[in-house]
């Protein structure tokens, strides 16, 4: 019935939290740790990926090349109040960011950034369960369905709960491995 509607709702949730672990920088250079950094361009916040070409000349560089020089010192300015913890060189052409190796202690922090991003994926999956229950509650309350539809809902809004929820967990192992694997 209404299923999909909550299942697409799940999956938006699992889809921010795969976004969220591609702006997680793991010793290698990745333009995605850029995404959620903006500038301030002809009065608008705008995406460093939108003002410039964002290239990898090797594994641990970024390479910033704005289409319009200018906006070079908005761009480092950005970088250095972010939290991504890298000084960026200007050249006056490009920008560069050169991600150093990752300590022992900032692949133990990183892990444990990663295991509460995906506990909050899991907080998201349960309440959007709580809220498909309250729609069923409601729906039997005023007779809309049976007490044995609202049974069979429940226990299969609960299935797509589970499934969900182990689809998070092999997610948050996927990330994990990548950062202890450099």
């Amino acid at each position: 019935m209404a299923q999909s509607k909550y299942e697409e709702k799940m999956d938006k949730t699992i889809s921010v939290l795969v976004n969220q672990f591609a702006t997680i920088r793991a010793g290698r250079a990745n333009a995605a740790v850029l995404d959620r950094i903006t500038i301030e361009y002809y009065g608008a916040k705008t995406p460093i990926n939108a003002v410039a070409t964002i290239s990898t000349p090797d594994p641990r560089t970024l390479m910033i090349q704005p289409w319009d020089t200018s906006v070079l010192k908005d761009i480092e300015k950005a970088i250095q109040a972010s939290d991504l913890g890298i000084n960026p060189t200007n050249d006056g052409k490009v920008i560069r960011l050169v991600f150093p190796q990752l300590t022992e202690e900032r692949r133990r922090e990183l892990t444990k950034q990663i295991k509460k991003y995906g506990e909050d994926a899991k907080v998201a999956l349960r309440n959007i369960r709580r809220e498909a229950l309250d729609d069923y509650k409601n729906q039997k309350k005023k007779s809309e369905i049976t007490e044995d539809d609202f049974k069979m809902l429940e226990k299969e809004i609960q299935e797509l709960l589970d499934n969900k929820i182990k689809e998070v967990d092999k997610q948050v192992e996927i990330k994990e491995k990548e950062l202890l694997s450099l």
